[in-house]
C-alpha cells in the first residue's frame, strides 16, 4: 500500500463460510485492503453497507432472504456515496448477468474460475472499472449492444487509428483471441497485439475485456465500427 492511503474497505457477502473465509484470508493477505465484515445473506449486507463506510462489496448472486442482485438494487438505490458492487456467482447464466448490470454491479466473476482475480478486481472496482469474468464476457457485450449507450466516447474513438478500431471491433463483437482476430482481419498476431495495446493506452483502461466492454458501449461492433472509418 502506498504511503499515506487509505486500505481500501470490503464488505464479503456470501452465505458459505469457506467461501468467506478463503476471501477474506486473500484479500487481507494482498495487502492495501481491509475486510470490514463478513455477512451470510442479502438483508444482512445491505444493513452493513449503509452502517459502515465501504469501498468495495463482494456479492454472492445465490442467498437467504434477499439474493444478491435484489441486495445490490436495494443497496445502491440509497443516497450518498455507494461502494462498488462485484457480484460473485458459480454460474455464467445470461439472466444473473442481466440481473447484476440491471441492479448496478460493476463486476461479475465466477467463483472457481476467477478465483486468482478477486484481489485485482477489487483493487480496479475501488478505482471505479468496470471487472467481468472472461468467462462471462459474452452475454455482457450481447446486453451492451442490446442497450447501446446513447452518447459515444467520441474523442477517444477519434483517436483510434481505423486499424485499431477494427481490432477493437473484432473484441467488442466477443472475438477475444489475437490469432482468431488476425485470421479474420489477414493481420498478423504481433499487428494484432500491438493494436491492442497502442488501443489500450489511448482509450484508457486497464485490460482487452474492459477494452471489449468499452468497444460494445460504443458502437464498436459490426456495422457500428465502420461508422468511425
Amino acid at each position: 500500500m502506498t504511503a499515506g492511503r487509505s486500505p481500501i474497505r470490503v464488505l464479503i457477502a456470501d452465505d458459505n463460510r469457506s467461501v468467506r473465509k478463503g476471501l477474506r484470508l486473500q484479500l487481507e493477505a494482498a495487502g492495501g485492503i481491509r475486510v470490514v465484515g463478513e455477512v451470510a445473506n442479502g438483508l444482512d449486507a445491505v444493513r452493513v453497507a449503509q452502517a459502515e463506510a465501504l469501498d468495495v462489496v463482494l456479492m454472492d448472486m445465490q442467498m437467504p432472504g434477499l439474493n444478491g442482485a435484489d441486495a445490490t438494487r436495494q443497496l445502491l438505490a440509497e443516497e450518498g456515496d455507494q461502494p462498488a458492487v462485484i457480484v460473485m456467482t458459480s454460474f455464467a447464466v445470461d439472466a444473473y448477468i442481466t440481473d447484476a448490470i440491471d441492479a448496478g454491479a460493476v463486476g461479475y466473476l465466477l467463483k472457481s474460475y476467477d478465483s486468482d482475480k478477486v484481489v485485482s478486481a477489487v483493487e480496479a472496482a475501488a478505482r471505479g472499472e468496470a471487472i467481468v469474468s472472461t468467462r462471462a464476457i459474452a452475454p455482457v457485450l450481447r446486453e451492451f449492444v442490446r442497450r447501446r449507450g446513447p452518447d459515444p466516447d467520441i474523442e477517444r474513438l477519434a483517436s483510434l487509428s481505423p486499424a485499431e478500431r477494427r481490432v477493437v471491433s473484432m473484441l467488442a463483437s466477443g472475438v477475444t483471441a489475437n490469432e482468431a482476430i488476425a485470421s479474420s482481419l489477414h493481420l498478423s498476431v504481433h499487428t494484432v497485439r500491438t493494436q491492442l495495446q497502442s488501443a489500450l493506452r489511448k482509450v484508457g483502461v486497464a485490460d482487452r475485456t474492459q477494452l471489449a466492454l468499452w468497444g460494445a458501449r460504443n458502437r464498436l461492433d459490426g456495422e457500428g465500427a465502420r461508422a468511425f472509418d
